[in-house]
């Protein structure tokens, strides 16, 4: 674990040429940038002053030395563990081994004594754990299948054995570890196989000293990973933050654009509504023409005289409205975004000389019978 902040470090803080580069360095896993601290110079003093009692982690002093005593205590705990354990699966492997060799070879009968005698004490002193109650159990529990510690005890082989097994123990845990760890080096470096077995023990003495150099450089690859990881995020974050302008910036460009065009593209379609009025009112008056021509009875002829003031009513309502659009299409021009409510006006105009339209197209085949 990192150690507590340096005090030389934090009485330098703020007197350096970057207030803001500091507290970043003072604060590594915070998310913050200098343009943060720029905008809030009142925190920036504010992380300035924290930065005095806290390490990069966040820990305070106090807090920071109580976590390192913890620390050490797990250690040593872990470490009991781990001898424990690493003595236990040792013997496990060796009986193992010990199982799979009957099998292929024929193995010696000292050593298969040995094996049983292990493997008979390994479960002896197991099951004496299980049946023994810890502090934390009630007393009273009752034990498994009636049995007691003493009773599982009686199991164990004949003292004898026992001690011959414990004379032969170290001499064979030795070869077996001695054993594991020719095969790690051959795993490590598979070069080395081939050789004698003086230079194989004068390599495997340094083996720990090349794996644990392989530990630290993981765990500084590891570091440097967590720190480009770091760095990423925030250059993403400043990305992002880039792109959502390019993207506000380029929507009103379109806007700006888009209202621009729709002003051109309305002047069009009113002149092309103008034209066809113009033509739509010829067409009239041409049939108006020869309506009076072919008209004999006088009832037709105040049929056509009704018709002719009714058309010239509506006509001069459209020219009425055709005025008030062009006068809504010049207020469109000043007001920019009322472009809805003049283009429904437009659909509305559309409608009623296509209707226009149908009467004429009517009148005409009432004309022509």
């Amino acid at each position: 674990m990192s150690a507590g902040p340096d005090p030389i470090h934090m009485t330098s803080l703020g007197n350096g040429d970057s207030l803001h580069q500091q507290v970043l360095a003072s604060f590594p896993l915070s998310d913050m940038t200098e343009e943060d601290l720029i905008r809030n110079p009142q925190l920036c003093k504010l992380l300035a002053t924290l930065a005095q009692h806290v390490d990069q982690t966040g820990l305070t002093v106090s807090l920071k030395s109580e976590l390192d005593k913890a620390e050490q205590k797990l250690q040593t705990q872990r470490r009991h563990w781990l001898h424990s354990e690493s003595l236990y699966r040792g013997l496990q492997e060796m009986i193992q081994d010990c199982c799979v060799r009957k099998h292929h070879t024929t193995v010696p009968p000292d050593q298969t004594m040995f094996c049983e005698t292990v493997d008979k004490c390994l479960l002896v002193a197991q099951c004496v754990r299980m049946l023994d109650p810890s502090s934390s159990i009630n007393q009273d529990q009752p034990s498994v299948l009636g049995l007691n510690p003493q009773q599982v005890l009686e199991l164990m082989p004949s003292e004898k054995t026992v001690q011959r097994m414990k004379q032969s123990l170290p001499r064979e845990l030795e070869k077996h570890l001695k054993k594991k760890c020719l095969n790690l080096l051959s795993y490590y470096q598979p070069e080395w196989e081939n050789e004698s077995e003086g230079l194989k023990n004068s390599k495997l003495s340094h083996l720990s000293v090349l794996l644990d150099k392989e530990k630290k450089r993981a765990e500084s690859l590891k570091d440097t990973c967590r720190e480009n990881t770091v760095l990423l995020q925030r250059q993403t974050q400043l990305y992002l933050s880039e792109l959502i302008k390019c993207v506000q910036l380029l929507q009103s460009l379109i806007l700006d654009h888009r209202l621009k065009t729709q002003t051109d593209l309305d002047g069009k379609k009113l002149e092309y509504f103008e034209g066809k009025c113009e033509l739509v009112l010829q067409k009239i008056k041409a049939e108006m023409v020869e309506i009076q021509l072919d008209t004999y009875t006088a009832d037709a002829i105040s049929a056509h005289r009704k018709i002719r003031g009714k058309l010239e009513s509506e006509l001069k309502a459209c020219q009425v409205e055709k005025q008030s659009v062009e006068l809504k299409l010049a207020s469109f021009e000043i007001l920019g975004k009322d472009f809805e409510a003049l283009a429904q006006e437009y659909c509305k105009l559309r409608q009623e000389i296509e209707m226009k339209n149908w009467a004429v197209k009517e009148f005409m085949q009432y004309s022509n019978k």
